[in-house]
C-alpha cells in the first residue's frame, strides 16, 4: 500500500487543535505540506511551527468558513502559495448549544448549519474546482456519529447527517473530475470542543457503557483513517463514512 503523502499539499480547518491538529500533523508526518485554517491565527501559528519542525511546508490562514468570502480568500491564498491542494480536511464545526430540540431557537441553528453544512460544501466546491484544474484530488469530511444515530445535540446530529449526505452527493458528482471524497464518523472525543460532554461524568459513563473499547476517542485515534482515504492505498473508495467510534454503533 502506497500511504506516502510526499509532494502533496494539504488543507485542514479547525486545525489549530484537536482533530485537526492531530490530522494536520499525521498528513505532514506522511509527507504532505500542509495549509491550516480556523478563526484564530495565534493558535494557527502554532500548529504550523511544529508542522515546519517536521521538515514540511505550511501556511496558516485565519479563516471563519462559514463565510463565504473568507472562503474565497483561504483558496486564493492556497493557491497563490502553493499552485494547488491535493488534499482537503472538512474538520471546523460548532455546537453553541446544548439545548433540547424543543427548546433550541433559530440562532442556534443558524449558526450550527452555517458552519457546519454550508461552510463545508462551499470550501468544498471552491476547493473542488481547483482540483478539477490540476487533475483531481482527495476530499474528507470529519462527520460523527451523532450524525449516524441521534445524540443529546440534536441540531449538530442533522448537521452531521447533512455532512454524510454531502459527501455522497460530492463523491457521486466529482468522480468524473477524478475527486474521491469519503468521510471518518468519530464518536466522543477528549478535545476542548466536546469537553462539556467528557468531563460530565454521567454522560461519559453513558456513553462507555455502549462503547465495546470502553473508552473515548482521543484525537490521534482518527489520523490514520484520514491517511488511508487521503492517499493512494484508498484508490477505488469513494462516497463511504467510516465510522471510528470504539463500536458505538454497533
Amino acid at each position: 500500500m502506497n500511504l506516502s503523502m510526499e509532494n502533496k499539499v494539504a488543507l485542514v480547518t479547525g486545525g489549530s487543535r484537536g482533530i485537526g491538529r492531530a490530522i494536520a500533523l499525521g498528513l505532514a508526518r506522511s509527507g504532505s505540506d500542509v495549509i491550516v485554517a480556523s478563526r484564530k491565527i495565534d493558535d494557527l501559528e502554532k500548529v504550523a511551527a511544529e508542522i515546519k519542525a517536521l521538515g514540511r511546508k505550511s501556511l496558516a490562514v485565519a479563516t471563519h468558513i462559514g463565510r463565504l468570502d473568507e472562503i474565497k480568500n483561504l483558496v486564493e491564498k492556497a493557491e497563490s502559495q502553493f499552485g494547488r491542494i491535493d488534499i482537503l480536511v472538512n474538520n471546523a464545526a460548532t455546537n453553541p448549544s446544548m439545548a433540547a430540540a424543543i427548546d433550541i431557537d433559530d440562532r442556534a441553528w443558524d449558526s450550527i448549519m452555517n458552519l457546519n453544512l454550508k461552510g463545508l460544501f462551499f470550501l468544498s466546491q471552491a476547493v473542488a474546482r481547483l482540483m478539477k484544474q490540476k487533475g483531481g484530488g482527495q476530499i474528507i469530511n470529519i462527520a460523527s456519529v451523532a450524525g449516524i444515530s441521534p445524540d443529546i445535540l440534536p441540531v449538530y446530529s442533522i448537521s452531521k447527517a447533512g455532512v454524510i449526505m454531502a459527501t455522497k452527493v460530492m463523491a457521486q458528482q466529482w468522480a468524473i473530475y477524478n475527486i474521491r471524497v469519503n468521510a471518518i464518523a468519530p464518536s466522543l472525543t477528549k478535545t476542548k470542543f466536546s469537553e462539556p460532554l467528557w468531563s460530565n461524568q454521567d454522560i461519559l459513563n453513558f456513553a462507555m457503557s455502549k462503547t465495546p473499547l470502553g473508552r473515548p476517542a482521543e484525537p490521534e485515534d482518527m489520523v490514520g483513517a484520514v491517511v488511508f482515504m487521503a492517499s493512494d492505498a484508498s484508490s477505488y473508495v469513494t462516497g463511504q463514512v467510516l465510522a471510528v467510534d470504539g463500536g458505538i454503533t454497533i
